[in-house]
């Protein structure tokens, strides 16, 4: 299992499905670093050589990508200024509900959390 810049991609797919492992390369983007870098697509990771690896990271830093704890602390500063202009979509994602106008009267669950029941409580002395 080699380790590229901190992380570990599975060595038995192809360099060219391992790369986007890495938080912030997808698949174009792992396509042109191996054109820049001069590996083939079709190798697999963990034959790759320790040039070749080389050649990868240095090909990934020279294109000056935003990757893993960067582009994470640069995303959560995007969030915390919409937040704290006080914008819509910083008070939706403070509050936890869908960003871009979907509907919430149904759907959403996935940002609003599983349904919260509310029911009528009854008196104990009523029959």
């Amino acid at each position: 299992m080699p380790r590229l810049l901190g992380v570990d991609i599975p060595g038995d797919k192809r360099v060219e499905a391992s790369l986007p492992y890495i938080y912030g390369i997808g698949p174009k983007t792992a396509k042109r670093v191996l054109e820049q870098a001069n590996v083939d697509v079709n190798i697999r990771a963990k034959d790759l050589t320790p040039t070749q690896i080389g050649d990868i990271i240095s090909a990934i830093t020279a294109s000056k990508l935003p990757i893993e704890g960067d582009l994470r602390r640069e995303i959560q500063g995007n969030l915390k200024r919409l937040q704290a202009i006080n914008c819509y979509r910083g008070i939706r994602h403070r509050r936890g509900l869908p960003v871009r106008g979907q509907r919430t009267s149904t759907n959403a669950r996935t940002r609003k959390g599983p349904r919260k029941t509310v029911g009528v409580q009854r008196a104990k002395d009523k029959k």
